[in-house]
């Protein structure tokens, strides 16, 4: 099985998150954390997100997802 890859910048996925089976980084994670809206980087990180995950979810599809306590 291939390594994965992060979403926005490509590398291998050593740590960060995973969405719907795919991954975003760490140093990506806390780039997006601290990216203000409205400037080109939070859109940048925004379409990366929506072209990878976003795209191939259905609206109006319960996915049934657990939702874990913060």
């Amino acid at each position: 099985m291939p390594k994965q890859k992060c979403i926005i910048c490509g590398k291998p996925l050593n740590d960060g998150i995973m969405i719907n089976g795919r991954g975003i980084c760490k140093n990506c994670e806390e780039r997006i954390i601290k990216a203000e809206s409205g400037t080109d980087f939070y859109e940048y990180y925004k379409g990366c997100i929506r072209k990878t995950i976003a795209y191939y979810m259905v609206r109006g599809v319960d996915y049934n997802w657990l939702n874990y306590p913060l």
